[in-house]
């Protein structure tokens, strides 16, 4: 993948506390998309500064994947400014960013929410591949419904199968999002 024009893509992940389900979806990116095309960062709606991946996310990490020196943070207005895609990983993340952030509503969606627009658009028009900006400018045209259904649930405190299927979703998605954002 080449760097698209106007620098790379920053996409921002964000869950309720940054330990769990964004800072897994960040990790794991990273390691799908690691040419410089995309930048991917993480945060939560209600953040802790400075915490570690939570233990059973860590456990389910594909192999190669490493944790170490991941720090979670709250999510801020810089962060929402400077990003050009922000994935909640549910639809009440996304109503809560968006009370407090209203202009970013074109670029804010839900993982699912943004997988399965994106997936339809795939079906639609296979010309998609090629502009990772120009797929988020459609995207944007294609966003649907921010399904609670769609929702990647929380496995905090919930043990080791909640984390498994989570980090099972999470990828499902991120495969997803990550082929239309890359460029021949």
């Amino acid at each position: 993948m080449t760097e698209p024009a106007g620098g790379p893509l920053r996409v921002l992940f964000v869950c309720t506390a940054n330990i769990c389900r964004s800072a897994y979806a960040e990790l794991v990116a990273r390691s799908l998309v690691d040419d410089g095309s995309v930048e991917f960062a993480s945060a939560g709606v209600h953040g802790w500064d400075a915490h570690p991946l939570d233990a059973e996310m860590a456990a389910v990490l594909p192999e190669g994947v490493s944790a170490g020196g991941f720090a979670s943070r709250r999510l801020t207005g810089a962060m929402v400014a400077e990003a050009d895609l922000v994935l909640t990983m549910e639809a009440a993340q996304r109503t809560y960013l968006l009370e407090d952030h209203p202009a970013a509503f074109r670029k804010v969606f839900t993982l699912g929410q943004a997988a399965r627009a994106l997936a339809r658009l795939q079906a639609e028009e296979d010309a998609l591949a090629g502009d990772p900006r120009a797929v988020l400018r459609r995207l944007g045209s294609a966003r649907g419904t921010a399904d609670p259904a769609l929702d990647v649930a929380d496995p905090y405190r919930r043990g080791p199968e909640a984390a498994a299927e989570a980090a099972r979703r999470i990828r499902e998605l991120l495969d997803v999002v990550l082929s239309a954002l890359r460029t021949p």
